[in-house]
């Protein structure tokens, strides 16, 4: 028996957590890999907002009305952004056409202070999804994870509890089935 060929993700790309994936970190979420390695792979889950404002996190910084985000599961102790600021970011690394990640972050404080930034602009994040050498593959081989394009209107969706539905939806086929399955089968 040959084993079933997969594309590996790559950076600028999204992970769909499949229907019934029970992990409550990833339970249908929706994951930016914004880097991949050989070591391993870096993400940022886009769907899951926090009922915290970058404000509450941050102490010593310009007011700033922007709503945090749970990125994952792995040092939550760490803010992570995404953006749409482009070159104007220095160190910002291009992940698709309108969506950069990270940057300098004296650069992001300076453009909010100045007002040359808007909350729909950037997304911050707590803590990041990560998986080791290996990792990711062995659970694309389970079937785990679905890879679709990323777009900045994903990042910067003004409805994150929607988007992991949307983005199935928009892959069509049996992906636009997958979107309507109920989260509990017992609940069909």
């Amino acid at each position: 028996m040959s084993e079933e060929k997969f594309h590996e993700p790559h950076s600028g790309e999204l992970l769909l957590a499949e229907p019934f994936m029970m992990d409550q970190n990833f339970r249908r979420s929706v994951v930016l890999i914004c880097e991949s390695k050989e070591e391993g792979v870096f993400g940022l889950i886009l769907n899951k907002p926090l009922e915290l404002k970058l404000n509450d996190a941050l102490a010593e910084f310009p007011a700033f009305d922007a709503s945090l985000h749970f990125g994952g599961p792995v040092q939550t102790d760490t803010l992570h952004y995404l953006h749409n600021l482009g070159d104007d970011i220095e160190g910002s690394v291009k992940l698709s056409n309108g969506l950069y990640w990270g940057g300098n972050f004296e650069a992001i404080k300076a453009m909010i202070e100045q007002e040359s930034v808007k909350p729909a602009d950037i997304r911050f994040f707590l803590g990041y999804a990560g998986w080791g050498y290996g990792q990711l593959v062995d659970e694309m081989r389970e079937n785990s994870w679905i890879i679709a394009g990323a777009r900045a209107e994903h990042v910067f969706s003004s409805k994150p509890d929607e988007l992991w539905k949307e983005v199935l939806n928009s892959l069509g086929g049996d992906y636009k089935l997958m979107s309507n399955f109920p989260e509990s089968p017992l609940l069909n």
